[in-house]
């Protein structure tokens, strides 16, 4: 379950297919980041001990997802560039509380809610009328991205009890959802 108050409107998946080289290149740029998230909290909390291997595993994971797309931009003709990064992530952090331990909840509620909108956002890659390589990546990384939430949300449970989780979780999700329903102008992973 991943834990998303609305579900991404069918014609996103059109619009992205439209869209493809920036979709691509956004995607490399959120694994990259995701990597980076991880390892900041893992320097962040160096004495919460529960959360060291996990997070070191899915940095892991992530920079691989990082190094296949870089490998996918090179076969298509994609040179890696900067791109305008969709405000969506910043608005999502903008809302992490200050004092602890509420603020590593909210760290790792928000990066949860951004692994479950990857993951579904990538099965609608997925299932759209895609080149049938792009479609099979996608579909393998459904399984990474739905786990990479579930870790997330299961280590907030170690900080906070699980119905508190639960329910910080359901309201952020619904911020969440609004924040994608204004969107912006630009096609991305997350827009």
């Amino acid at each position: 379950m991943l834990n998303l108050a609305s579900d991404t409107p069918p014609d996103w998946a059109e619009r992205a297919s439209g869209a493809l080289d920036e979709i691509l290149l956004d995607h490399a740029h959120c694994e990259k980041k995701a990597a980076g998230g991880a390892l900041r909290l893992l320097f962040s909390y160096p004495n919460q001990v529960f959360l060291q291997r996990p997070l070191a595993e899915l940095a892991q994971e992530e920079l691989t997802h990082f190094q296949q797309l870089l490998d996918i931009l090179d076969v298509r003709g994609i040179p890696f560039e900067r791109q305008k990064p969709s405000p969506y992530a910043g608005r999502l952090h903008a809302l992490v509380e200050p004092k602890e331990p509420r603020r590593l909840t909210d760290l790792l509620l928000v990066c949860a809610l951004i692994e479950a909108r990857s993951c579904e956002r990538m099965k609608c890659l997925a299932e759209a009328p895609i080149d049938p390589e792009l479609q099979s990546f996608y579909k393998d990384l459904l399984a990474s991205e739905a786990r990479h939430h579930q870790v997330y949300v299961e280590l907030a449970c170690q900080v906070e009890a699980p119905e508190v989780v639960r329910s910080r979780l359901q309201e952020l999700a619904e911020i969440e959802a609004r924040i994608l329903e204004e969107g912006g102008p630009d096609v991305r992973l997350h827009s």
